[in-house]
């Protein structure tokens, strides 16, 4: 990840020219090249930042100057708080339809749940957060345009991620539930004399939850990464914006430091995920052993 980040930054053109003023002349290109080490081969420069990324140090921001890292890690408590929101109201919304979708499959409930599916699918996040914001912050001027303070700045936000978010997992559940209510123990279960509610929840779901899991935790490690789009749209100060601005200035310590950041964060989710595996289906810990 490190060594493909590194080449494509590395080649989408010279910073010297970005950040320093179009009547800079080449001895002054020529040292802020020599001062950050960009006038030394492509292999050099990349065991160099490896063997410093390994003590902890991401270089210094082009165009802040100050620790690439310490850049990136002042925009993650604002992407914490509307990944975290928007998965809320993704599980809080997509789970509950596609459960009832399940078990009124055929019926007029489990149509309109597929054709509000269908539309969250389809419709562009940017295109509903402008619609939102036209709405009800130019026409009603219930909510802000824009930018990160208070609760009613996160509202549309993160409705424009989790109504996508929710549109999935509501998708998916229903097709895991489908499969899950026509199992064996599902009619061993109704057999027995247990109330359709404790056969939907305790056999059925849990037992759908596998995929549904999976699905959240990529979704959670691509939010973290940043919604571009989103929050350039809104005017979010968190990585994704970040990352938009330096690719733009081509600030590559800033963008490498949060591409590192970004990484590590889908491993650590997925390594949760594979003990979480283990947790929900039983089998997989007999197999384990």
């Amino acid at each position: 990840m490190t060594a493909v980040a590194f080449l494509l930054v590395s080649l989408s053109g010279d910073p010297a020219f970005i950040l320093l003023t179009p009547d800079a002349g080449e001895e002054q290109r020529a040292a802020f090249r020599r001062l950050y080490g960009l006038d030394q081969p492509l292999a050099v420069q990349y065991v160099r930042y490896v063997s410093h990324v390994a003590r902890g140090d991401f270089g210094t921001s082009f165009a802040f100057a100050r620790p690439a890292i310490l850049v990136v890690l002042e925009r993650v408590p604002a992407t914490l708080t509307l990944t975290a929101t928007a998965v809320v109201l993704g599980l809080a919304v997509g789970i509950p339809a596609g459960v009832g979708a399940a078990v009124r499959a055929g019926t007029t409930i489990d149509r309109m749940v597929m054709a509000m599916v269908l539309l969250g699918q389809s419709v562009p996040t940017f295109w509903l957060g402008l619609l939102m914001i036209r709405i009800f912050a130019v026409n009603l001027r219930w909510l802000p345009v824009s930018g990160y303070g208070g609760v009613l700045n996160l509202v549309m936000p993160a409705l424009a991620l989790g109504l996508y978010l929710a549109a999935l997992l509501a998708r998916l559940t229903r097709s895991e539930m489908l499969e899950a209510l026509a199992q064996d123990y599902v009619r061993t279960a109704r057999a027995k004399g247990l109330s359709e509610r404790a056969v939907t929840i305790v056999h059925a779901l849990k037992n759908a939850l596998l995929p549904i899991v999976t699905l959240i935790g990529l979704q959670l490690g691509a939010l973290l990464g940043g919604a571009v789009v989103t929050e350039t749209v809104f005017a979010w100060p968190g990585i994704g914006t970040l990352v938009l601005d330096a690719i733009l200035r081509k600030d590559y310590p800033v963008l490498l430091a949060a591409v590192e950041l970004v990484a590590a964060a889908f491993i650590v989710i997925n390594m949760s995920l594979d003990l979480l595996y283990g947790y929900l289906d039983p089998r997989l810990r007999l197999a384990r052993t």
